[in-house]
């Protein structure tokens, strides 16, 4: 069956900085965290800070540990 990779989308205890949801996401798509939190607030800058932020709330809430 080939090279089968069971991937599933959780918060970071290793990359955590408010509640591991640009960790999680960064280790889920095996890109920089860093580059995940950038677009994060610039999502936010430009939304005024509403879609970003209640984003963010609702990812803590789904995304289990």
């Amino acid at each position: 069956m080939g090279d089968f990779k069971n991937k599933r989308l959780y918060r970071s205890h290793v990359n955590c900085m408010l509640c591991g949801v640009c960790g999680g996401i960064a280790e889920y798509f095996e890109i920089d965290p860093t580059l995940v939190r950038l677009a994060w607030i610039l999502i936010s800058v430009f939304s005024a800070f509403t879609l970003g932020i209640l984003a963010y709330v609702i990812a803590a809430i789904v995304i289990p540990n």
